[in-house]
């Protein structure tokens, strides 16, 4: 499990991510120009579907990404823990010096 590994699970979590809130955005896009869905306030079109994006599409990423975000965390805390027994290596080594 490389550096390159972890940062490749990162990439692939936060890419998904982003394609689950821009289908959302898609998605309410298409209702709001179909008339399904209100407007919003005068210019504030956009951001009503961005907010509406961001509150539909971070509970489908909890649920949907579970696997992907668990495989993340297992390939960071490797890392991790190799990190902190290089650490704690070196810590041995200036003691013994």
């Amino acid at each position: 499990m490389s550096a390159k590994g972890t940062g490749a699970a990162t990439l692939r979590y936060t890419l998904m991510r982003l394609g689950i809130f821009a289908g959302c955005f898609f998605a309410l896009w298409g209702l709001v120009y179909a008339g399904l869905l209100p407007r919003g306030l005068g210019d504030s079109n956009l951001l009503w579907v961005l907010l509406l994006a961001i509150v539909i599409s971070a509970p489908l990423s909890f649920v949907l990404l579970r696997g992907q975000r668990d495989a993340m965390s297992e390939q960071i805390v490797a890392k991790v823990d190799r990190a902190k027994g290089r650490l704690e290596a070196a810590r041995s080594q200036e003691d013994a010096a």
